[in-house]
């Protein structure tokens, strides 16, 4: 059943690890005149020669001396940024990570053969794992193809971190532990966790030393009890178990003191830990039913960022949702990847799911399994109440949260392409269009883009609220201005945020530079550089203010969400199609200036207007 996805080559998954290019440090110049250039469309004349000249005294004054020493400890690594970013971005940060760091996103299988049922999370829960578990055993053997550009490798570690793969809360600082190993490399863990009505239990998918059929995980044959039957029958039957998953929604410190309290209530609670830290993958068995349609995933995407605490473990690199109506999802920290990990495994599931017509086509035959195994935490009073402090922090901010997540159908890839426009800038500008529509100022715009030519390499930052974007935005609220003239003004625009993409995708880009620059200083026990304390680097997006959070999660019908970066900003992702683009935007209600649902609107204007523009001859 396994199809020709990610199918076995001669190359290895991981073969090229050891010959990648390390990361570049770029020209302290080159950096400071790109920084420049994006902080003009938030200044006025003043405030910008002001920031000039702050630029200046830092190239040639304490800027040149922090070049040195980054230089100096980019030798000794084969990438200067990677543990600096892992902390700063990730580990250090103290508020709650599951709903403010994570990402998730639904399965499109609702759109051909595994529409909403009630009655099949179940029988599609074992099918959707067994094809999952396929893509752990491709990546164990070393079988999944190695992605590239062109002839050019691109680096494949995020993909170890995908199964057997947890965040740890530390009282100041959280880690990571990764228990995936290749087979070459030795034994790695083969167990899963389910989690359902705040119980917890595990079981091995090996059996005999080959993996467990869908029938075997999931159901009845004869007297045998399938995995899945077993619990969720339990489950149903017996009282909800504590629910000490949802302590993982807690603000980081907090939930490291309640872990350490509970391990030291029973050191067998350290034991039950480290089997859901290592297992494989968290299956969450959901009774929400959410609504779904192709044009609308706001309801099923809202559910798989901020549902049920009790049954999503925060910390995992993986949680697979199954609700109760079939529909699936996954919710996933971080610290360990990118989502373009989560995108590659969802589509291979989803492509195999398609092949397959949504069946099980394998041997109904199912062996005598062992049951599941419970894992029973002992908890007392307190931990009870950690449990429900941590549930209504939780559910205070979810409250909170605004999520849209449409398809806009009247065109796509397609046609942009045939207009010989990049469809991602076309998204880009469009957003930029639509927030200076709604709100009457340029929005400071961070969109990802991925370093993974070098060695670890991870994203940068592309900054599309440009000058050119935002001449260009003008134009199109000035009605003096011909359609000519937009249109020249826009193609400038697209011609700029391309190349920007391609210098942060080849290790030119600033932000991550000034980063290290900034913690060369601190590490150094410098004072903070007036360039960081400048009203600009924070106006203009710097130090994690940007007002559009924003990410292309591909070209495959894998769709994204995650909450936005600031409290008065949007999270914008979205996946392009030939026939459509899929967008999800979230915001805050609390903020009376955000409205993710009209700012959607807006794009989806913004994508006619420009459309329009490409039917006027050139000039």
């Amino acid at each position: 059943m396994e199809n020709q996805l990610a199918k076995s080559t001669e190359e290895r998954t991981f073969q090229y690890q050891d010959s990648l290019p390390s990361l570049p440090v770029p020209s302290l110049e080159e950096s400071l005149k790109k920084y420049l250039e994006s902080v003009k469309p938030f200044a006025n004349e003043e405030e910008y020669k002001n920031t000039e000249a702050i630029v200046w005294k830092f190239q040639n004054g304490i800027g040149e001396k922090l070049q040195q020493k980054l230089l100096q400890r980019a030798k000794g690594r084969r990438n200067w940024l990677e543990e600096w970013w892992l902390n700063v971005a990730y580990l250090d940060v103290r508020i709650p990570s599951q709903l403010n760091v994570n990402f998730g996103g639904p399965a499109s299988h609702i759109e051909h053969y595994w529409p909403p049922k009630e009655g099949t999370q179940l029988e599609r829960g074992s099918i959707s794992l067994w094809h999952n578990l396929n893509y752990w055993q491709l990546l164990r053997k070393e079988k999944l193809a190695v992605e590239k550009v062109g002839n050019t490798p691109l680096d494949m570690n995020q993909f170890r971190m995908l199964f057997s793969t947890c965040k740890i809360p530390g009282i100041t600082r959280d880690s990571i532990i990764n228990y995936f190993r290749t087979e070459s490399e030795g034994h790695s863990p083969s167990h899963l966790a389910v989690l359902c009505r705040g119980r917890v239990f595990v079981f091995d998918v090996m059996h005999e030393g080959y993996l467990m059929t869908a029938p075997e995980i999931q159901r009845f044959s004869n007297y045998f009890l399938g995995q899945l039957t077993y619990i969720q029958k339990k489950c149903h039957s017996e009282p909800d178990g504590p629910g000490v998953a949802a302590l993982t929604t807690e603000e980081r410190t907090r939930w490291a003191k309640a872990r350490e309290y509970l391990i030291s209530l029973n050191p067998e609670n350290l034991t039950i830990l480290e089997k859901i830290q290592s297992s494989l993958l968290v299956f969450c068995l959901d009774d929400d039913s959410p609504h779904v349609t192709p044009e609308d995933y706001s309801q099923v995407s809202a559910k798989i960022l901020n549902g049920d605490p009790t049954v999503r473990w925060g910390d995992k690199s993986y949680n697979l949702i199954a609700f109760s109506n079939g529909v699936f999802g996954s919710n996933c920290d971080h610290a360990p990847f990118d989502a373009m990990v989560l995108v590659k495994v969802c589509y291979y599931v989803d492509e195999n799911i398609l092949e397959n017509e949504g069946r099980w086509k394998g041997s109904e035959k199912v062996r005598d399994i062992p049951v599941p195994e419970e894992l029973v935490f002992t908890v007392d009073e307190k931990v009870l109440n950690d449990i429900n402090q941590a549930k209504a922090q939780y559910f205070k901010q979810v409250s909170d949260l605004q999520l849209v997540v449409y398809a806009f159908t009247s065109f796509g890839k397609k046609l942009t392409k045939e207009k010989q426009l990049h469809p991602d800038t076309f998204i880009q500008l469009a957003l930029q269009l639509a927030y200076y529509r709604l709100h009457g100022r340029p929005g400071c715009c961070y969109e990802t883009a991925m370093t993974r030519l070098f060695y670890h390499g991870r994203t940068e930052t592309v900054r599309p609220c440009t000058v050119e974007a935002v001449n260009w935005c003008q134009s199109m609220q000035n009605p003096s201005t011909s359609l000519l003239e937009r249109k020249h003004m826009m193609l400038e625009a697209f011609a700029k945020h391309n190349k920007m993409m391609k210098d942060c995708s080849t290790g030119k880009g600033f932000d991550r530079h000034l980063l290290g620059l900034s913690l060369i200083a601190k590490e150094e026990g410098l004072p903070v550089p007036e360039l960081f304390t400048d009203p600009l680097f924070s106006r203009s997006g710097g130090g994690g203010n940007f007002v559009l959070s924003t990410s292309l999660v591909g070209y495959l019908r894998v769709q994204g969400v995650m909450v936005p970066m600031v409290h008065n900003g949007y999270g914008f992702f979205y996946h392009i199609r030939d026939d459509r683009f899929v967008v999800s935007c979230s915001a805050w209600k609390s903020c009376p200036e955000t409205d993710a649902e009209k700012l959607v609107q807006q794009v989806f204007h913004a994508f006619c207007d420009m459309m329009q523009l490409m039917e006027m001859p050139h000039l």
